[in-house]
C-alpha cells in the first residue's frame, strides 16, 4: 500500500481527519468519541483513506519530534495540547511547527486499554477482543491474527514486508521466489522464506517462536537464528538469547486454547484481558503472585473470574463497565 499523493491545494475531508486523530490522541476519548470516529469513517473510502493519510502524519511528526527531544533534552518541556484544538491548531501541530512545540510529546494510550490507539485504528487488518482473522498477504504468505492485533502493510519495491503494530499473529511463508517475507515489530525485523512462526508484541516486548523452519530475527545490528521450538525476546533492553519452548503451548490460541504453566496469577490475568470483555484488575500483591497451572477455553473466559474466585478464595468486586477488582 503507498501513502496517498496530496495536492497542494486544502483539502477540507483530511482536515477533518486530523482533527480527530489529534482530538482522540491529544484529549481524554470516551467510548462515543471512538465510535463516533468510526461512523465518520465509514461514510465513504475518501474519509477512511483521509484519517489514514492523518494518522501517518501524526506518527511521522511525533517521530520527529522524539529525535528533537533526545537532541535538545536539556531544555525540552512538555506542552500540553488542548483537548479540543482548532482545526488551525491541528494543522499546524501535525504538519508545521509542531516538530519543536511537540518535544515532550507522548503517546497516549486510552484508559486501562480498553479500545484501541490510533495506531492499531489505522492499521490494514486489525481484530477486536476475542476475535481472530485470518488474511493472505500473498499465495504463498498467510497470517491467523489473534485477539487485539494490528498488521499495516508496508511494502518496499524488493520485499514484502508488513508491521505487527501490537498483538500476536501466527506466519505461514512458503515463499517461491527467494525473497523473503519482512515482519516488522517494533525496532527489530522478522524474516522467513520457508517456515512458520509466531510473532508477539505487547507492552513493548517482542517475542518470537519459530513452529518450523528458519526464521531469522534482527534488532540494533543483532541476530538470532531460530529453529523449531526456539524462541527469542527483544525490547530497549535488547536482543536475548534463544531458548527452547513448548512451541504446541505458544500457539494453542489457534486451537482456542489458552494454555499456562506455573504463570503467575497477574501474568494470567494480563492474557485473558485481552480476550475477555471488559478489564480484570488484581488489586492483591499475595494474590498476583499465585501460580497458574491449566488450559481455558478462549470462548469460556466469562468463566475466569468464578474460578479463580474458587481455587484462590479472591475477593470480587464487579464495577460499570465491565471492570471486575480481584483481591
Amino acid at each position: 500500500m503507498t501513502e496517498p499523493t496530496r495536492t497542494s491545494g486544502p483539502d477540507p475531508l483530511l482536515d477533518e481527519a486530523l482533527d480527530w486523530v489529534v482530538r482522540l490522541k491529544a484529549g481524554s476519548p470516551t467510548r462515543a468519541d471512538v465510535d463516533a470516529l468510526q461512523r465518520w469513517r465509514a461514510q465513504s473510502p475518501d474519509h477512511e483513506e483521509a484519517f489514514r493519510t492523518a494518522a501517518s502524519l501524526l506518527r511521522t511528526a511525533s517521530a520527529a519530534a522524539k529525535e528533537l527531544a533526545e537532541e535538545k533534552a536539556a531544555a525540552a518541556s512538555v506542552v500540553a495540547l488542548p483537548p479540543r484544538p482548532s482545526r488551525a491548531l491541528t494543522r499546524r501541530i501535525v504538519l508545521g511547527g509542531a516538530i519543536a512545540a511537540a518535544a515532550g510529546y507522548m503517546m497516549i494510550r486510552p484508559p486501562l486499554e480498553m479500545w484501541p490507539s490510533i495506531d492499531e485504528l489505522s492499521a490494514d487488518y486489525r481484530t477486536g477482543k476475542g476475535e481472530q482473522r485470518k488474511v493472505m498477504l500473498a499465495p504463498d504468505i498467510s497470517v491467523e491474527l489473534n485477539t487485539q492485533t494490528s498488521l499495516a502493510l508496508r511494502p518496499t519495491p524488493n520485499e514484502t514486508r508488513v508491521e505487527l503494530i501490537s498483538g500476536e499473529a501466527s506466519v505461514v511463508a512458503r515463499r517461491s521466489s527467494p525473497t523473503p517475507l519482512v515482519m516488522l515489530a517494533r525496532d527489530g525485523r522478522i524474516s522467513a522464506l520457508q517456515a512458520d512462526f509466531n510473532a508477539r508484541c505487547i507492552d513493548g516486548v517482542v517475542s518470537v517462536t519459530c513452529l518450523d523452519g528458519i526464521v531469522t530475527v534482527e534488532q540494533d545490528g543483532r541476530s538470532v537464528q531460530l529453529r523449531k521450538a526456539e524462541q527469542v525476546t527483544y525490547s530497549r533492553a535488547g536482543l536475548q538469547a534463544s531458548l527452547p519452548v513448548d512451541a504446541k503451548q505458544v500457539a494453542a490460541w489457534q486451537t482456542g486454547l489458552l494454555i499456562f504453566r506455573d504463570r503467575p496469577l497477574a501474568s494470567v490475568v494480563d492474557e485473558v484481558n485481552r480476550y475477555r470483555a471488559g478489564k480484570i484488575i488484581i488489586t492483591n500483591a499475595e494474590l498476583k503472585l499465585r501460580l497458574v497451572n491449566g488450559t481455558f477455553q478462549v470462548d469460556k473466559l466469562d468463566n475466569f473470574v468464578a474460578q479463580v474466585e474458587q481455587l484462590f478464595g479472591a475477593r470480587i468486586t464487579s464495577l460499570p463497565g465491565g471492570v471486575v477488582l480481584m483481591s
